[in-house]
């Protein structure tokens, strides 16, 4: 590895990393904020029935929307019982179009630029660091660790798991070792280009497969960007 392949802040890669992960390939998100600059004064109840999602799914993609500063929401109309409702509308449609759009496009620059420093070795190590980070993160915010689960059972969680969260995942539970396949790439383009980045697929379901509470088990990855027919995740005990 030549001198400048360690010039790059390894923090920096992570940060970016995580950063794509939170911004890409998320459908559910991009429903629900088309439809409230259709039908402003949406509720999360409108919201979940037009994405036929769970409402807490709607939640939580309607709090980073609200963080990012792209949706509000004003308490427009009451219930029968309870609080008032919150009904969501976006904040400004022509700066929310044009802004994750520059946005997204450094960051793709930038990741692509710490790759080439990185190294290849290294910037799949800390893809896999990256995505077993955030597996174990999303377990556990979505409050869906159990007790030990078995193999089977934990890759059915984490198929519903990431399709909530936009991955469009499937799994399938023949045969002798249980598979997750994702439809949806969430770094698109950029995987294709930098393959490494589908290290970080296998980190993420070990990183679930851990907070399930299933261990002693051996993944194993296919990826499109590798030239492979689909991009599978396998679990082996």
């Amino acid at each position: 590895m030549s001198r400048v392949e360690h010039d790059v802040d390894p923090a920096l890669f992570t940060a970016t990393v995580t950063s794509l992960t939170h911004s890409f390939g998320d459908s559910t998100r991009r429903k629900v904020y088309l439809y409230l600059r259709a039908h402003p004064g949406a509720t999360a109840a409108d919201l979940a029935a037009h994405c036929e999602v769970h409402a807490n799914v709607v939640r939580h993609h309607l709090e980073r929307l609200t963080e990012g500063g792209y949706v509000t929401f004003d308490n427009v109309r009451r219930t029968t019982v309870g609080r008032p409702a919150k009904g969501y509308r976006v904040v400004d449609e022509s700066a929310v179009l044009d802004g994750p759009v520059r946005r997204d496009a450094m960051l793709v620059a930038l990741l692509e630029r710490a790759l080439e420093h990185l190294g290849l070795e290294a910037a799949e190590v800390l893809a896999r660091e990256v995505g077993h980070e955030y597996g174990r993160t999303l377990v556990e915010t979505c409050g869906s660790q159990d007790s030990a689960k078995s193999v089977r059972e934990a890759m059915a969680s984490i198929a519903g798991l990431l399709t909530a969260h936009g991955f469009a995942a499937r799994a399938d539970l023949e045969g002798v070792s249980p598979s997750v396949t994702s439809d949806n790439c969430p770094f698109g383009a950029a995987a294709r280009e930098h393959p490494v980045l589908c290290a970080m697929d296998r980190g993420l379901i070990t990183g679930m497969l851990e907070a399930l509470g299933t261990t002693k088990v051996e993944v194993t990855l296919t990826s499109r960007a590798l030239g492979d027919e689909a991009c599978r995740v396998t679990a082996s005990t």
